[in-house]
Protein backbone atom coordinates (compact mmCIF):
# COMPACT_ATOMS: atom_id res chain seq x y z
CA UNK A 1 0.00 0.00 0.00
CA UNK A 2 0.94 3.72 -0.43
CA UNK A 3 2.40 5.02 3.14
CA UNK A 4 3.95 8.20 3.60
CA UNK A 5 7.05 7.48 5.96
CA UNK A 6 7.95 10.32 7.37
CA UNK A 7 3.76 10.92 8.77
CA UNK A 8 3.48 7.55 10.06
CA UNK A 9 6.96 7.80 12.21
CA UNK A 10 5.75 11.33 12.91
CA UNK A 11 3.81 10.14 15.77
CA UNK A 12 7.05 8.28 17.24
CA UNK A 13 8.56 11.16 16.48
CA UNK A 14 6.33 13.49 18.54
CA UNK A 15 7.43 11.20 21.72
CA UNK A 16 11.24 12.18 21.23
CA UNK A 17 9.83 16.13 20.86
CA UNK A 18 8.46 15.78 24.00
CA UNK A 19 11.77 14.23 25.83
CA UNK A 20 13.45 16.98 24.09
CA UNK A 21 11.26 19.75 25.85
CA UNK A 22 11.10 17.78 29.13
CA UNK A 23 15.39 17.93 29.28
CA UNK A 24 15.72 21.05 28.17
CA UNK A 25 13.04 22.98 30.79
CA UNK A 26 12.71 20.28 33.38
CA UNK A 27 15.57 17.95 33.66
CA UNK A 28 18.68 20.07 32.54
CA UNK A 29 17.34 23.42 33.28
CA UNK A 30 19.99 24.56 35.67
CA UNK A 31 23.14 25.16 33.87
CA UNK A 32 26.24 22.69 34.84
CA UNK A 33 29.62 24.20 36.06
CA UNK A 34 32.42 23.04 34.47
CA UNK A 35 36.22 23.70 35.23
CA UNK A 36 38.15 25.50 32.41
CA UNK A 37 40.44 22.53 31.79
CA UNK A 38 42.84 22.74 29.24
CA UNK A 39 42.35 19.96 26.21
CA UNK A 40 44.07 16.97 26.53
CA UNK A 41 47.09 16.79 23.50
CA UNK A 42 46.31 20.16 22.17
CA UNK A 43 48.61 22.14 20.98
CA UNK A 44 47.17 24.86 18.81
CA UNK A 45 44.64 25.71 21.81
CA UNK A 46 43.00 28.87 21.10
CA UNK A 47 38.87 30.29 22.14
CA UNK A 48 37.52 30.09 18.56
CA UNK A 49 36.13 33.19 17.03
CA UNK A 50 32.45 34.39 16.51
CA UNK A 51 33.98 33.89 12.58
CA UNK A 52 34.72 30.98 12.78
CA UNK A 53 31.91 29.05 14.62
CA UNK A 54 29.74 30.81 11.77
CA UNK A 55 31.96 29.40 8.84
CA UNK A 56 31.73 25.82 10.61
CA UNK A 57 28.35 25.82 10.78
CA UNK A 58 28.18 27.08 6.78
CA UNK A 59 29.93 24.28 6.38
CA UNK A 60 28.18 21.86 8.18
CA UNK A 61 25.05 23.07 6.23
CA UNK A 62 27.04 22.73 3.08
CA UNK A 63 27.98 19.50 3.25
CA UNK A 64 24.31 17.90 4.14
CA UNK A 65 22.95 20.20 1.19
CA UNK A 66 25.58 18.54 -1.16
CA UNK A 67 24.33 15.16 -0.22
CA UNK A 68 20.77 15.89 -0.64
CA UNK A 69 21.66 17.05 -4.19
CA UNK A 70 24.02 14.21 -4.80
CA UNK A 71 21.39 12.07 -4.09
CA UNK A 72 18.82 13.91 -5.91
CA UNK A 73 20.80 12.87 -9.03
CA UNK A 74 21.50 9.45 -8.45
CA UNK A 75 24.85 9.51 -7.23
CA UNK A 76 24.69 8.69 -3.44
CA UNK A 77 27.67 6.72 -3.22
CA UNK A 78 29.65 9.75 -3.97
CA UNK A 79 27.53 12.19 -1.74
CA UNK A 80 29.46 11.31 1.23
CA UNK A 81 32.92 12.14 0.07
CA UNK A 82 31.51 15.08 -2.03
CA UNK A 83 30.12 16.05 0.98
CA UNK A 84 32.71 15.99 2.69
CA UNK A 85 35.82 17.67 0.81
CA UNK A 86 32.95 20.80 0.30
CA UNK A 87 33.40 21.10 4.26
CA UNK A 88 36.40 20.89 4.08
CA UNK A 89 37.22 23.26 1.29
CA UNK A 90 34.83 26.14 2.78
CA UNK A 91 36.63 25.65 6.44
CA UNK A 92 40.35 25.60 4.61
CA UNK A 93 39.50 28.76 1.86
CA UNK A 94 37.62 31.32 4.74
CA UNK A 95 40.52 30.64 6.78
CA UNK A 96 38.49 29.04 9.72
CA UNK A 97 40.96 26.49 9.91
CA UNK A 98 44.76 27.62 9.18
CA UNK A 99 46.79 26.17 6.53
CA UNK A 100 49.71 26.00 9.17
CA UNK A 101 47.67 23.76 11.71
CA UNK A 102 45.23 22.41 9.15
CA UNK A 103 47.22 18.44 9.26
CA UNK A 104 46.64 18.61 12.91
CA UNK A 105 43.79 19.57 13.12
CA UNK A 106 42.80 16.43 10.01
CA UNK A 107 44.77 14.16 11.91
CA UNK A 108 43.24 14.36 15.58
CA UNK A 109 39.50 14.55 14.31
CA UNK A 110 40.11 11.54 12.16
CA UNK A 111 41.63 10.06 15.65
CA UNK A 112 38.04 10.59 17.06
CA UNK A 113 36.63 8.92 14.42
CA UNK A 114 38.79 6.45 14.55
CA UNK A 115 37.87 5.14 17.89
CA UNK A 116 34.44 5.97 17.11
CA UNK A 117 34.68 3.21 13.79
CA UNK A 118 36.34 0.79 16.18
CA UNK A 119 33.68 0.43 18.73
CA UNK A 120 30.72 0.61 15.84
CA UNK A 121 32.49 -2.27 14.05
CA UNK A 122 32.52 -4.63 17.11
CA UNK A 123 28.95 -3.72 17.59
CA UNK A 124 28.55 -4.49 13.79
CA UNK A 125 30.11 -8.32 14.87
CA UNK A 126 27.84 -8.35 17.46
CA UNK A 127 25.17 -7.83 15.11
CA UNK A 128 26.55 -10.19 12.37
CA UNK A 129 26.89 -13.25 15.63
CA UNK A 130 23.04 -12.60 16.23
CA UNK A 131 21.94 -13.05 12.47
CA UNK A 132 24.35 -16.19 12.07
CA UNK A 133 22.63 -18.00 15.34
CA UNK A 134 19.17 -17.60 14.08
CA UNK A 135 18.35 -16.82 17.94
CA UNK A 136 16.46 -13.25 16.99
CA UNK A 137 13.02 -14.93 15.64
CA UNK A 138 12.47 -17.80 18.57
CA UNK A 139 13.04 -14.85 20.63
CA UNK A 140 10.49 -12.59 18.86
CA UNK A 141 8.24 -14.93 18.11
CA UNK A 142 8.18 -16.82 21.92
CA UNK A 143 7.48 -13.31 23.31
CA UNK A 144 4.64 -12.76 21.04
CA UNK A 145 3.34 -16.06 21.98
CA UNK A 146 2.96 -15.53 25.54
CA UNK A 147 0.20 -12.28 24.09
CA UNK A 148 -1.34 -14.53 21.65
CA UNK A 149 -3.85 -12.02 19.74
CA UNK A 150 -3.31 -9.17 21.83
CA UNK A 151 -2.31 -6.26 20.12
CA UNK A 152 -1.26 -3.78 22.98
CA UNK A 153 0.87 -6.17 24.41
CA UNK A 154 1.85 -7.41 21.41
CA UNK A 155 3.39 -4.37 20.30
CA UNK A 156 5.23 -3.59 23.77
CA UNK A 157 6.73 -7.15 23.54
CA UNK A 158 7.81 -6.45 20.07
CA UNK A 159 9.65 -3.19 20.89
CA UNK A 160 10.65 -4.30 24.21
CA UNK A 161 12.71 -6.88 22.22
CA UNK A 162 13.73 -4.34 19.41
CA UNK A 163 14.84 -2.11 21.85
CA UNK A 164 17.21 -4.63 23.85
CA UNK A 165 18.30 -6.28 20.18
CA UNK A 166 19.16 -2.82 18.97
CA UNK A 167 21.21 -1.37 22.65
CA UNK A 168 23.57 -4.44 22.01
CA UNK A 169 24.24 -3.48 18.21
CA UNK A 170 24.05 0.27 18.35
CA UNK A 171 22.92 1.28 14.88
CA UNK A 172 19.65 1.12 12.99
CA UNK A 173 20.88 0.74 10.50
CA UNK A 174 21.83 -2.72 11.18
CA UNK A 175 18.80 -3.52 13.01
CA UNK A 176 16.17 -3.22 10.84
CA UNK A 177 17.04 -5.47 8.28
CA UNK A 178 17.05 -8.07 11.22
CA UNK A 179 13.98 -7.63 12.65
CA UNK A 180 12.05 -6.35 9.64
CA UNK A 181 11.97 -9.95 7.77
CA UNK A 182 10.47 -11.47 11.16
CA UNK A 183 8.25 -8.49 12.45
CA UNK A 184 6.17 -7.99 9.37
CA UNK A 185 4.81 -11.53 8.86
CA UNK A 186 4.22 -11.64 12.79
CA UNK A 187 2.29 -7.96 12.38
CA UNK A 188 0.28 -9.51 9.70
CA UNK A 189 -1.20 -12.68 11.67
CA UNK A 190 -1.50 -10.28 14.51
CA UNK A 191 -3.59 -7.95 11.91
CA UNK A 192 -1.73 -4.79 12.31
CA UNK A 193 -2.59 -2.08 9.49
CA UNK A 194 0.54 -1.72 6.90
CA UNK A 195 1.26 1.84 8.85
CA UNK A 196 1.35 0.18 12.32
CA UNK A 197 3.48 -2.38 11.18
CA UNK A 198 6.11 0.56 10.18
CA UNK A 199 5.82 2.16 12.96
CA UNK A 200 6.98 -0.92 15.12
CA UNK A 201 9.61 -1.58 12.86
CA UNK A 202 10.73 2.17 12.79
CA UNK A 203 10.49 2.35 16.61
CA UNK A 204 11.96 -1.13 17.59
CA UNK A 205 15.60 0.06 15.20
CA UNK A 206 15.08 3.79 16.66
CA UNK A 207 14.61 2.69 20.12
CA UNK A 208 18.27 1.25 21.14
CA UNK A 209 19.85 3.40 18.43
CA UNK A 210 19.14 6.20 20.62
CA UNK A 211 20.75 5.34 24.11
CA UNK A 212 22.71 2.69 23.25
CA UNK A 213 26.32 3.03 24.27
CA UNK A 214 27.78 1.77 20.89
CA UNK A 215 25.89 4.60 18.83
CA UNK A 216 27.09 7.00 17.13
CA UNK A 217 24.43 9.01 18.62
CA UNK A 218 25.96 9.23 21.99
CA UNK A 219 29.50 8.42 20.71
CA UNK A 220 29.66 11.93 19.09
CA UNK A 221 28.39 14.26 21.73
CA UNK A 222 30.95 12.33 24.12
CA UNK A 223 33.74 12.21 21.81
CA UNK A 224 33.22 16.27 21.33
CA UNK A 225 32.08 16.99 25.10
CA UNK A 226 34.69 14.79 26.81
CA UNK A 227 37.57 16.83 25.32
CA UNK A 228 38.89 18.01 28.83
CA UNK A 229 37.82 14.85 30.94
CA UNK A 230 34.66 16.83 32.50
CA UNK A 231 32.32 14.50 30.35
CA UNK A 232 31.40 10.41 31.22
CA UNK A 233 30.34 8.54 28.50
CA UNK A 234 27.74 6.49 30.27
CA UNK A 235 26.56 9.02 33.06
CA UNK A 236 26.31 12.31 30.97
CA UNK A 237 25.47 10.59 27.19
CA UNK A 238 23.90 7.21 27.50
CA UNK A 239 21.49 7.87 30.46
CA UNK A 240 19.93 11.16 30.01
CA UNK A 241 19.58 10.06 26.14
CA UNK A 242 17.87 6.53 27.11
CA UNK A 243 15.77 8.44 29.76
CA UNK A 244 14.77 11.41 27.54
CA UNK A 245 14.47 9.71 24.00
CA UNK A 246 14.20 6.57 24.44
CA UNK A 247 11.02 6.12 27.03
CA UNK A 248 9.26 8.61 25.51
CA UNK A 249 9.71 6.96 22.16
CA UNK A 250 8.64 3.65 23.21
CA UNK A 251 5.36 5.16 24.36
CA UNK A 252 4.73 7.23 21.13
CA UNK A 253 5.65 4.37 18.93
CA UNK A 254 3.19 1.62 20.96
CA UNK A 255 0.75 4.01 20.99
CA UNK A 256 1.22 5.09 16.88
CA UNK A 257 1.28 1.17 16.17
CA UNK A 258 -2.39 1.14 18.24
CA UNK A 259 -3.81 3.67 16.37
CA UNK A 260 -2.44 3.86 12.46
Amino acid sequence: SDINIMQVMGVPALGMLAGLLIAIFISYRKPRDYENLPIAAEEHQEAPSAYKVWVSVVAIIATFAVQIVMQALDFESDGLMVGALTGLGILLLTGAVDWKHADDVFTNGMKMMALIGFIMITAQGFASVMTATNEVGPLVDATANLFGTNKVLSAGAMLVVGLVVTMGIGSSFSTLPIISVIYVPLCMSLGFSPAATVALIGTAGALGDAGSPASDSTLGPTAGLGADGQHDHIRDSVIPTFIHFNIPLLIAGWAGALIL
